[in-house]
C-alpha cells in the first residue's frame, strides 16, 4: 500500500498504469496474420499493439511526430513505423524476463544526394517489406526505390526507372509497392501519373508494363499472381492480366458510382473465394456532388454491394484471410476498418455481413463524455443483472473476436468494477472496469423519457439509405446531440440495492430501480421550486425538457419511475443517494432539494442564492446576453483599469506588492466575471457576493451525533461554492412505517468558512476516525459497525484547506492549509481505502485529493498529516484534472483525450496493468537488437571497438567514434549483440551471442 509512514515523498504518476478507450487521433494501421497481433500509430507518435483481450503493448516515438505508416516482420514481434518527418524506426517487443513491453531498437533515415536530389525526392511515399522480412523497399517522391536490409536496416542499394522508360517526363512519386504473390523476386511498383511496372529485382529489369491514364491511388495482387487491380484518382478501379508481353495497354476502367465526378478510391483489395466470386473491398469513390462528404466502405461480391457509411474518416483497413501459400483461395473471414474516431469489424462469413463487436478500443467519446462514476466491489448479483441486461440488448457474436493473438496472464479480478460514464446525448453508459480492457456491458437511454426530435430525425436517415449506393450506417460514434438539455451531469448509484440516481443539464433528476423484466408505466413527476418564492430573480436560462404523456416501454435493465424538476432548470451540480432511507438529495446553483422517493414527496427545499447572483440566473445554455452587452462590459473593465492605473502609487516593500497585484485583479474583475485564473487568485478572503456564490458543490447523508452527544440520527449535509456547510438533522421512519410517516429535515448546523472557499466535499468520521460505512452494508453484514461511543467528527474539503470539525459542537480539531502563494487549489477529493501488500487484513484510511497543478497528494485521516505527493496531470490539462475520478480502493481515471482514458495506482496493492505474452519466431537472430543513432549528415559511421575485457555473455566496450552498435561478420561465426550505451562517455555493455554457420548457438 501506499507507505502512510513516508511523510512528504515525491513521485510520479505521469505514466499510468494502462489506457482505456480509443487511441486519440490514429494516423496507422497493421496487422501481422501470423501472430493476430493489431498495430496502431497516432498523430503524437504513439504506438499501441493489440492482440486478443489482455494483451496490450504501448509505448511512444521519442519525436513527437504524426506515424503514417506500420508495418510487422511477420511472426518475429517486431514493428516497423515511418513518422512525417521521414525516419523509419524499429520497434520490437520485449518478450525476456520482466514485464514484457514495446521497445524500440533501431531507427534509419534515408540519406539524401546533395546536388542531385532536393530534400522531398527522398521523402519515402510508400513501404514495401517482402514476406521473409529481410528486405525492405522504400518508395520515394522522387521515384525512386531503396532497399534496406533487415532488420539491420542497412541501406543496399537504389533502383529508378531506366531513362527510356519515362517517356520525356516525370513519373511523379511511388504511390504503391506490391511483392508478387507467388514470385517474391518480382514486385509491382506503381507511379502518381498511372505507368506500373513490374520489376524483378534479382535480374534488376522491368519484365512487363501497364501504361494508364489516370492517377493512380494503389494496387493489389490476385492471389494467383495472374492479375492485380489498381485504383485511381477519378474513382475507377481496373483489372489488369499479367502476361509475357513488354507492354500492356488500358483495360476498361469500372467507375461504380459513375457517371458523374467522383472521389479517389484510395486503396483496393482484392480477394479470391471458393464460392467463384472474388471480393473485391475500397475505400472512397463515392460521387463528389451527392456524396464527397461520406466516409465509406464498399464491398462487393458479385451483385452483392454494401457501402459501409460511416461517421469519421476512414484511415486504412485490412482483411483476415487465408495467408497460407499454398492454399487456393483467400477465404476473407473478417474486415476491419481503422476510423478516425472507432474501429469497426464486419463478419464477411455471415449472411448480411454483419458488425463484430469490439472486446476493446471502444469509443468512450460517441457522444461527448459529461461525467463519471466508479464503484468498487460490485457484488454478483448487480453484477450479473447489469450483464443480462446487456446481452439483452446486444446479443453475443456469432463470431468470435478475430485479432486474438499473445496471451493474458493476468489473473482474474477478486472484485469486479464498474465505471459510469455520462453522455452529452442523455445516456448512461456501464463499462467493465476490472480489467485492462474496458468492456462495454450496458448502455442506459433517458431521451426517450422526453419529448426530442429523435423520432423525426430517424426517419430523415431512413429515407436516405434507400438511395444509391446502397449505404449502410456503421458504427457508434456519433457527436450529434439531439438536445443539449439532454446532457447528464451527475450520477449516483447504491450497489445493494440497484437504486441509479441521473441527473443532467436541464434540472432533471431521475430516480432509476434495475429490473428483469420489460414494463410500460407512467413516470411520476414531481416539481421542487429551489427560489422558494424569492422575489428578484428571473430564469433566464433554457425551458425545461418537456416529458412524454401515458406510459413508456422499457426494456430490461434500470427503469425509471420518478422525475424529479428543479426550478429554475439550471444544471444539476450535485446528488448522492441513500437507498436504506429512500431518500435522494441534489444541488443546482440555485440551492438544494431533498426528496422521498417512496412516498414521491418533497422533504426540503433551501435556497443558497446571494442577491448579487446574477450568472446563477442565465444558465450555461443562455441566448439572451447580446453582443452589445458583452462589448459594454469589456470596455468598461479596460477603461477602468487605465483610469485607475494611472493613481496606482509604485511601493517597493513585499507586502504592499501583494495588495497592489490583488488590487489589480480586483479592478480587472467586475462583479459578473467568471472566476480568474488559478495562478492570479487573490489571497485575502472572498467577497460574500461574488457571482454563482450559491452553487452547491456537494451532498452527503450521515448517521451521526448532530443535536447532542448522546443520540445520533440522519444527517444530510450540503456545500457551496460560498463556503457555507448546511447540516439538517432527518427524522427517517422506520422501514415498517415508510408508508405511514414522512421524513422530516431540520436545520441543525450552519457553518462558514472565514475565507467562503468553495466546499469540495464532506465527509463525516466515526470514533475511531473512519469513514461511515455505505447504506445496507451494516445491516446486511458487509462491513463492521461503525464506533458510536467516541465523538464524530466531520471532514470538510474545501478549495484551499482541509478541515475537521469535532461533533456535535462543531469545534475545529485540526486543518491543513495548501499555499496559497503557489495558486493551489482542489479540484477533486476522494477518501481511499490503502491495503497492506504483505496483510490483506491492514489497511488504512487516506485522503486523496487532486489539485489544479495536476498533483496528488495523500493525507492520513483524521489527523491530515501529508504522506505522499504524485506528478499526475499535466497542469495544463484542465479537462483532464476536471475529468478526473478515484476508486476507494486508490486508483483513479482521467480523460487524456476526448476517447482514452488514463488509469493510474495510488496503491501497491491494487493495480491494473497488462500482463500478457506473445511466442515470436525470430529465428537464428532471435537475439538480434541493433542500435542507430544518425549524426548530422544524414548518414551512419561504422562503430570500431577497441578493447574487450570479459569473454563471457557480458563484454564491455570503448567505442571510438559515433553511438551505435552492427552485426560484425567473422568466420566461422556471426556475432550478433545487444546492450545500453552512455552517450557522453560512449562506454556501455554489450550482451554478444555467437550463430554458427550450422545453426546452434553459444553466448
Amino acid at each position: 500500500s501506499v507507505s502512510l509512514s513516508l511523510s512528504g515523498y515525491k513521485g510520479d504518476l505521469r505514466n499510468g498504469t494502462v489506457q482505456h478507450g480509443f487511441p486519440n487521433q490514429p494516423s496507422a494501421l497493421a496487422y501481422d496474420p501470423k501472430l493476430r497481433l493489431m498495430a496502431i500509430g497516432t498523430k503524437s507518435g504513439a504506438v499501441k499493439v493489440y492482440g486478443a483481450p489482455g494483451v496490450e503493448f504501448t509505448s511512444h516515438h521519442k519525436e513527437t511526430a504524426t506515424v503514417t505508416q506500420m508495418h510487422f516482420l511477420l511472426g518475429q514481434g517486431r514493428l516497423l513505423s515511418l513518422l512525417d518527418d521521414n525516419t523509419l524506426h524499429l520497434w520490437e517487443i520485449n518478450v525476456g524476463e520482466g514485464s514484457p513491453g514495446l521497445e524500440e531498437v533501431g531507427s534509419f533515415c534515408l540519406p539524401g544526394r546533395p546536388g542531385f536530389e532536393s530534400t522531398s525526392a527522398t521523402r519515402v511515399t510508400v513501404i514495401l517489406l517482402k514476406r521473409s522480412c529481410d528486405l525492405l523497399c522504400l518508395g520515394t517522391e522522387g521515384g525512386g526505390v531503396h532497399f534496406l536490409e533487415m532488420p539491420t536496416l542497412t541501406l543496399l542499394d537504389t533502383q529508378a526507372v531506366p531513362e527510356e522508360y519515362k517517356c520525356g517526363k516525370s513519373l511523379g512519386p511511388v504511390e504503391s509497392l506490391r511483392e508478387h504473390p507467388r514470385c517474391p523476386n518480382k514486385m509491382l511498383i506503381g507511379y502518381s501519373r498511372g505507368l506500373v511496372v513490374l520489376w524483378n529485382y534479382s535480374s534488376r529489369k522491368v519484365e512487363n508494363l501497364f501504361l494508364g491514364n489516370q492517377q493512380l491511388e494503389s494496387l493489389g495482387w490476385e492471389r494467383s499472381g495472374k492479375t492485380f487491380v489498381s485504383s485511381h484518382s477519378d474513382g475507377s478501379y481496373m483489372t489488369w492480366p499479367v502476361s509475357s508481353a513488354l507492354s500492356t495497354q488500358q483495360p476498361c476502367a469500372l467507375v461504380l458510382a459513375g457517371p458523374f465526378p467522383c472521389k479517389a478510391i484510395n486503396k483496393i483489395v482484392w480477394r479470391t473465394t471458393e464460392s467463384g466470386a472474388p471480393l473485391v473491398v475500397f475505400s472512397g469513390g463515392m460521387p463528389r456532388a451527392s456524396y464527397g462528404d461520406r466516409h465509406c466502405v464498399t464491398v462487393l461480391q458479385e451483385k452483392m454491394q454494401v457501402t459501409l457509411d460511416f461517421t469519421s474518416r476512414v484511415i486504412d483497413f485490412f482483411t483476415i484471410h487465408c495467408t497460407d501459400s499454398a492454399a487456393e483461395f483467400d477465404n476473407p473471414s473478417a474486415l476491419v476498418v481503422l476510423l478516425e474516431e472507432e474501429l469497426v469489424a464486419i463478419d464477411l462469413q455471415t449472411v448480411g455481413w454483419p458488425t463484430i463487436p469490439c472486446p476493446y478500443l471502444a469509443p468512450l467519446h460517441s457522444s461527448a463524455i459529461t461525467c463519471s462514476y466508479h464503484i468498487s466491489n460490485v457484488p454478483p448479483k448487480l453484477w450479473e443483472r447489469v450483464v443480462a441486461a446487456g446481452l439483452h440488448q446486444s446479443p453475443p457474436p456469432t463470431h468470435r473476436w478475430p485479432i486474438n493473438g499473445g496471451k493474458d496472464l493476468a489473473l482474474e479480478p477478486k472484485h469486479n468494477g464498474l465505471l459510469l460514464t455520462g453522455h452529452e446525448d442523455g445516456t448512461v453508459r456501464f463499462w467493465d472496469a476490472s480489467g485492462v480492457s474496458l468492456k462495454p456491458l450496458y448502455k442506459l437511454s433517458t431521451a426517450n423519457i422526453f419529448q426530442t426530435d429523435c423520432d423525426h430525425n430517424d426517419g430523415l436517415m431512413q429515407g436516405a439509405e434507400e438511395e444509391w449506393p446502397p449505404f449502410r450506417k456503421v458504427g457508434c460514434f456519433d457527436p450529434y446531440s439531439d438536445d443539449p438539455r439532454l446532457g447528464i451531469q451527475k450520477i449516483g448509484l447504491c450497489k445493494y440495492s440497484g437504486k441509479l440516481v441521473v441527473a443532467g443539464t436541464a434540472g432533471q433528476v431521475l430516480v432509476m430501480d434495475l429490473s428483469e423484466e420489460m414494463s410500460a408505466h407512467v413516470i411520476n413527476i414531481a416539481t421542487i421550486d429551489l427560489l422558494q418564492d424569492r422575489e428578484g430573480f428571473t430564469w433566464k436560462g433554457h425551458d425545461r425538457l418537456a416529458p412524454k404523456t401515458g406510459p413508456i416501454s422499457f426494456p430490461p435493465g434500470f427503469h425509471p419511475f420518478l422525475l424529479v424538476q428543479c426550478m429554475p432548470p439550471a444544471a444539476v451540480t450535485a446528488v448522492t443517494l441513500h437507498a436504506e432511507w429512500n431518500l435522494v438529495a441534489f444541488g443546482t446553483s440555485h440551492g438544494f432539494g431533498l426528496f422521498d422517493y417512496h412516498r414521491r414527496s418533497p422533504v426540503l427545499a433551501r435556497c443558497t442564492l446571494h442577491p448579487n447572483d446574477s450568472l446563477a440566473m442565465e444558465g450555461p445554455l443562455s441566448r439572451v446576453k447580446s453582443l452589445k452587452k458583452s462589448l459594454r462590459q469589456s470596455f468598461r473593465r479596460i477603461r477602468k483599469s487605465r483610469v485607475s492605473g494611472k493613481k496606482r502609487v509604485v511601493v517597493s516593500s513585499p507586502t504592499s506588492k501583494v495588495q497592489e497585484a490583488n488590487a489589480q485583479l480586483a479592478e480587472q474583475a467586475g462583479p459578473h466575471d467568471v472566476e480568474v485564473t488559478p495562478v492570479q487568485r487573490r489571497i485575502e478572503p472572498r467577497s460574500a457576493d461574488d457571482s454563482l456564490s450559491g452553487v452547491v458543490r456537494c451532498l452527503c447523508f450521515a448517521d451521526t451525533f448532530l443535536r447532542d452527544g448522546t443520540h445520533h440520527g440522519p444527517t444530510m449535509w450540503a456545500g457551496t461554492n460560498s463556503g457555507s456547510v448546511y447540516a439538517y438533522a432527518l427524522e427517517v421512519p422506520s422501514q415498517e412505517k415508510f408508508s405511514e410517516h414522512s421524513v422530516e429535515a431540520v436545520l441543525g448546523k450552519e457553518i462558514q468558512l472565514m475565507h467562503r472557499a468553495p466546499v469540495v466535499a464532506i465527509a463525516v468520521l466515526d470514533g475511531r476516525g473512519n469513514p461511515l460505512p455505505e447504506p445496507y452494508e451494516v445491516s446486511r453484514d458487509l462491513a463492521k459497525a461503525p464506533d458510536m461511543q467516541g465523538s464524530h467528527s466531520v471532514l470538510i474539503a474545501s478549495e484551499e484547506q482541509f478541515k475537521v470539525f469535532t461533533l456535535p459542537k462543531v469545534s475545529a480539531k485540526t486543518k491543513f492549509k495548501l499555499t496559497a502563494h503557489e495558486g493551489c487549489r482542489v479540484r477533486k477529493v476522494a477518501l481511499a481505502s490503502f491495503t497492506s501488500v504483505s496483510s490483506e487484513e491492514y489497511c488504512e484510511n487516506g485522503l486523496v485529493c487532486l489539485t489544479n497543478l495536476g498533483d496528488i497528494h495523500v493525507f492520513s485521516v483524521p489527523a491530515l498529516r501529508p504522506q505522499v505527493r504524485y506528478d499526475c496531470i499535466r497542469k495544463e490539462d484542465i479537462s483532464g484534472i476536471a475529468s478526473c475520478v478515484f476508486t476507494k480502493t486508490g486508483q483513479g481515471f482521467y480523460l487524456i483525450s476526448p476517447s482514452e482514458f488514463e488509469r493510474f495506482s495510488l496503491s501497491a496493492r491494487v493495480v491494473t496493468q497488462p500482463l500478457c505474452s506473445v511466442d515470436v519466431d525470430r529465428g537464428p537472430a532471435c537475439f538480434l537488437c541493433t542500435f542507430h543513432k544518425p549524426v548530422a549528415s544524414g548518414t551512419f559511421s561504422r562503430s570500431l571497438y577497441r578493447r574487450c575485457w570479459h569473454w563471457s555473455t557480458r563484454a564491455a566496450f570503448e567505442q571510438n567514434r559515433t553511438w551505435e552498435c552492427r552485426v560484425g561478420l567473422m568466420r566461422p561465426a556471426c556475432w550478433r549483440g545487444k546492450g545500453r550505451f552512455n552517450l557522453e562517455s560512449r562506454v556501455g555493455e554489450l550482451r554478444l551471442h555467437q550463430v554458427w554457420q550450422n545453426g546452434s548457438q553459444w553466448c
